[in-house]
């Protein structure tokens, strides 16, 4: 079972290293050996770190972190939803999903966006995200990335 805890900024390299892990087992195929190098590298002190800030979670399966999902409630988007390779297919990314929706609904939030990545659009599609359009991401970085923008309309429940 996953337990999902917000982060604090003692958890930003442990979340970096579940984003990179996850990049590299989960990528291969979808973007180049050149992309994916890029895309990884560096640590979580090179500007991952201010990500804890935001609603940023962790999850957790018998004292290990296999799980990241994040909200930026600024820009109604869901960010960071990564799942260590050897814990796929749990039903984990799902979960963190529907908690970080669920925190956005609580904020009232009632449309959810991302930019998924080109190995994650069926995922996306089969948790209630449409798009079909491919886009380009661009990083500060630099990296240069094929994505597909998604949103999801979220029923807000009224306040009691």
């Amino acid at each position: 079972m996953l337990e999902i805890k917000r982060a604090t900024p003692d958890d930003a390299d442990r979340a970096f290293e579940i984003r990179r892990d996850a990049i590299r087992g989960q990528c291969i195929g979808a973007y180049s050996a050149e992309q994916m190098a890029l895309w990884t590298r560096g640590c979580a002190s090179d500007g991952y770190s201010v990500l804890m800030e935001k609603p940023f979670y962790l999850g957790w399966v018998d004292g290990e972190a296999v799980a990241t999902g994040m909200l930026d409630p600024d820009h109604h988007e869901v960010g960071a939803l990564f799942v260590r390779p050897a814990f796929t297919g749990r039903g984990y990314g799902k979960a963190m999903l529907a908690h970080v929706e669920g925190i956005a609904r609580q904020m009232e939030i009632e449309k959810v966006m991302l930019d998924a990545t080109l190995n994650a659009v069926s995922f996306y599609r089969s948790c209630g995200y449409v798009g079909n359009e491919q886009a380009v991401y661009r990083s500060p970085s630099g990296l240069v990335l094929a994505c597909v923008p998604m949103v999801k309309r979220l029923r807000v429940m009224p306040a009691p």
